[in-house]
């Protein structure tokens, strides 16, 4: 199975030496916090035991954002 694609640096560096140095997260890390901000203000009480289940939502979509955004770039 081969890694999804995760996009590249959420907030890549202007120098491209420095670039070979980057060690923070991900574009798709970035997608899916924002993703799970939402969904946790959006399901008040009933959150209950689901919390896995709604970060792999949140990747899921995440993933799909970062596909739409290649498939734009064609």
């Amino acid at each position: 199975m081969t890694a999804p694609n995760d996009g590249g640096p959420a907030f890549p560096l202007a120098h491209p030496a420095e670039a070979e140095k980057e060690t923070g997260m991900s574009l798709r890390d970035w997608f899916a916090g924002q993703l799970v901000s939402g969904i946790a203000l959006n399901c008040g009480d009933g959150c209950g035991g689901y919390m896995r289940q709604r970060a792999e939502v949140a990747y899921q979509l995440a993933d799909a954002m970062l596909a739409a955004r290649a498939k734009g770039a064609e």
